[in-house]
C-alpha cells in the first residue's frame, strides 16, 4: 500500500468538510481541516500539504486571494489544487483554472465524484 499522503481541506461548510474526511481517510490518507481562509494559509505555510482542496467562499481570506498565494510560493506552486464551490458560472471556473488550480468540482456534489478527483490529483507524480 502507498503511504498515506496529506490533504489540506480549507472549508467554511461542516457537511462539506465532514464529507471529504470520509473520503480522505477511506483512502488511507491523513486529513488536516482549516474552517477559514487565515488558518488555511497559516497550515500552508506550516507544512506542504501533498494536495489542497479549497473552497473560494470563505471568512477572512477567499479563496482567489489563497489560490495566488498558493502559487506564489515555491513550496506550494506544484501542489495540487481542487477547487471544490458553489461558484459554478463559467466564468468562475475558467477564472480559478486560469489562477492555477488544478481542478474544479461544483457543490453540491456527488461522493463518488469528489473521490475520482481526489484519486486522479493525488497520484500525480511529485
Amino acid at each position: 500500500m502507498a503511504s498515506s499522503l496529506t490533504v489540506l481541506l480549507i472549508e467554511d461548510d461542516d457537511l462539506a468538510a465532514g464529507m471529504v474526511r470520509f473520503l480522505v481517510e477511506r483512502m488511507g490518507h491523513t486529513l488536516q481541516w482549516a474552517p477559514d481562509g487565515e488558518s488555511g494559509l497559516r497550515m500552508i505555510r506550516d507544512g506542504r500539504p501533498d494536495l489542497i482542496v479549497l473552497d473560494l467562499m470563505l471568512p477572512y481570506i477567499d479563496g482567489h486571494e489563497l489560490l495566488r498565494e498558493i502559487r506564489e510560493q515555491p513550496l506550494t506552486r506544484d501542489t495540487p489544487v481542487l477547487v471544490l464551490t458553489g461558484k459554478t458560472r463559467e466564468a468562475d471556473i475558467e477564472r480559478v483554472l486560469a489562477a492555477g488550480a488544478s481542478d474544479f468540482l461544483a457543490k453540491p456534489f456527488q461522493p463518488a465524484a469528489l473521490g475520482h478527483h481526489l484519486e486522479r490529483l493525488l497520484k500525480r507524480p511529485g
